[in-house]
This record gives C-alpha cells, sequence and structure tokens, in this order.
C-alpha cells in the first residue's frame, strides 16, 4: 500500500476474470497490462493457480485474479484448479466473465453462467472478436446474453486490441471507492521464480502434443543473481509416465532444448535482464490425483 496523495474519488478494487479454458483470460490480462506476467499458451488449462495482475491507473488501481479456467475437474488438482476459480469469484468486487465470441456458447460456458448466476456486479467481455464471423455475430452475442441476462457485455480483442480501454473504463467505474493497495511499479504480487515456473509450463504445453501437456508441472530448485550477467535458473519438468519423459526429451534432447529457448525468451522479456536456464526432466507418478505430490509442486487448497 501506498501513502501518496490520491485524487479525489480514487476507486480501487478486486477483479476476478472467469471462463472456460482457452477463452483467452491470461491473454487479455496480459494485454491490459501491457506485459507479460500471466502464462499463456494455445493448450487449454495454462491458468492452475490464481494470480494477480495489478493496473494502477491516476484515478484507479485495479487488482485482477486470473483464475483457472472453470471446468469439470477429472482429477485432485482440477479439483483444486476448480476451487481457486469459485473461491476468487466470491471474494471480488467485480466478476470479468470472459466468452469466446467466435464460438457459440457450449455446456461449460453454461458452468461459468451458472458459478456467476446472481452476481450483479458481473462485466461480460467477448474476446476473440478479430476471429468472428460477422454473420454470426448477433447470434452468439444474443446467446451470451441469455446466459448472463443482467450483465453487461462488450466485444473485444485480447490480441489485436480493440475496445480495451472502454472495457478498463467500465471496471473502474463499477469499483468502489478506495486506496491503493499496491505501489505504482508493482504488476503483480508473485516472484519472479514462481512466474519463471509458469511461463516454462506454458513453453511445454505450447510445443507438446495429446496427453503430455496436461501431465506437466514444474519446479524452480535454483534461481540465482548474477548481477549484470542475469539470473541462473534451474528447473525441474515433472511428467507422471516414463514414456512422457522420453517425448519431452525428444530425440538428441531437441524438445527440452526447444522448450528451454522458449521459456528463456518469455522469461527474458518478463524480468528485463538476461537469463540462463537449465532443465532437467522426472517422472512423478500419478502427480496430479497424489495430494502430497500436489502440495510439494505448490498446488495448495485453500490456497
Amino acid at each position: 500500500m501506498t501513502d501518496q496523495p490520491l485524487p479525489e474519488g480514487h476507486r480501487s478494487g478486486y477483479v476476478a476474470l472467469a471462463g472456460k479454458p482457452n477463452v483467452g483470460k491470461s491473454t487479455l490480462l496480459n494485454s491490459l497490462l501491457q506485459q507479460g506476467v500471466m502464462a499463456v499458451s494455445s493448450k487449454p488449462q495454462t491458468t492452475r493457480r490464481r494470480q494477480i495482475g495489478i493496473l494502477t491507473l491516476p484515478q484507479a488501481q485495479v487488482v485482477f485474479l486470473d483464475t483457472p479456467g472453470i471446468h469439470a475437474p477429472r482429477h485432485e488438482l482440477g479439483k483444486l484448479m476448480l476451487d481457486e476459480a469459485i473461491t476468487a469469484l466470491a471474494e471480488a468486487d467485480l466478476a470479468l466473465a470472459v466468452f469466446d465470441v467466435h464460438a457459440g456458447p457450449d455446456a461449460v460456458d453454461a458452468q461459468v453462467a451458472q458459478a456467476l448466476a446472481g452476481n450483479t456486479t458481473t462485466l461480460v467481455a467477448l474476446n476473440k472478436i478479430d476471429l468472428a464471423d460477422p454473420a454470426a455475430l448477433q447470434e452468439h452475442w444474443d446467446a451470451y446474453q441469455a446466459l448472463l441476462p443482467e450483465a453487461e457485455m462488450l466485444t473485444v480483442s485480447a490480441l489485436r486490441g480493440d475496445n480495451l480501454a472502454e472495457l478498463v473504463g467500465r471496471i473502474v467505474s463499477r469499483l468502489p471507492v478506495g486506496p491503493r493497495y499496491y505501489s505504482e511499479g508493482e504488476v503483480t504480487d508473485s516472484f519472479e521464480r514462481d512466474i519463471a515456473a509458469e511461463l516454462i509450463r506454458a513453453a511445454g504445453m505450447q510445443l507438446l502434443r495429446q496427453e503430455v501437456p496436461h501431465a506437466l508441472a514444474v519446479h524452480v530448485d535454483e534461481y540465482q543473481e548474477r548481477g549484470e550477467g542475469g539470473a541462473f535458473i534451474g528447473a525441474t519438468v515433472f511428467v507422471e509416465r516414463e514414456s512422457q519423459k522420453g517425448i519431452v526429451i525428444g530425440k538428441g534432447g531437441h524438445m527440452l532444448r526447444d522448450i528451454g529457448t522458449l521459456a528463456r525468451k518469455q522469461i527474458e522479456a518478463m524480468s528485463g535482464r538476461k537469463v540462463y536456464l537449465e532443465l532437467k526432466v522426472k517422472v512423478l507418478p500419478g502427480w496430479r490425483d497424489d495430494e502430497r505430490a500436489l502440495h510439494r509442486l505448490g498446488y495448495k487448497a485453500g490456497r
């Protein structure tokens, strides 16, 4: 929290993003923050933990809660992820529901709407307007409006930037008058090593196929500052089966090198300095349904 004088009527509050996996919540938040602090990939369920993104404006401070995608859980990890999302919605001042407007709503979108039912402080961002067929746009708009009849909706493009300034304005107008909770320069409350772990996992999800991406977990074992030389990061990529380990490493180690290269570039973009990244792969059998393994990897109930 900061003690500097604030303009009269300064607004602040917590805004929880809600939506099914892969609708672009993290991409949208990165665009709003104008900084890549949230892990993204083209695969669903990239976000596994609630992450905070802080947008500080002269007249307001918006604390976004990027949550895991709402879905029907199939393992203990999925249950923890769903609990993260529902808890964030209950704690927030405003819910921002994100839907994919280039496709009509499905059963999971209906589940998202059900989680928001009765919440009078809900905005809807119909994302991916850049991909939408103009001929189907009104039909999709009406279908999403039917899911949340009382909510105000706005079409946006997280990638192209369409209507993001207007979205921020509508969010701020719905927040209560209040102080800043974080200093002006902060964009997240996560430690760099935690963000690095998520970016490594997102790189693996981006490059791997079939069931392997969702079996990945990453633990940063070592994070050393090297002054002007940047930072050294040593991390372990965990998978559930020996066959998955071979896929992650790849022939001659090429896949693991590709994952490391992509992750390193994203970590450097996030941290603004050079990074030396060293990855290894280990098997942790059935970790997604093992409470002790989940705790070891940082997934905790009531987190």
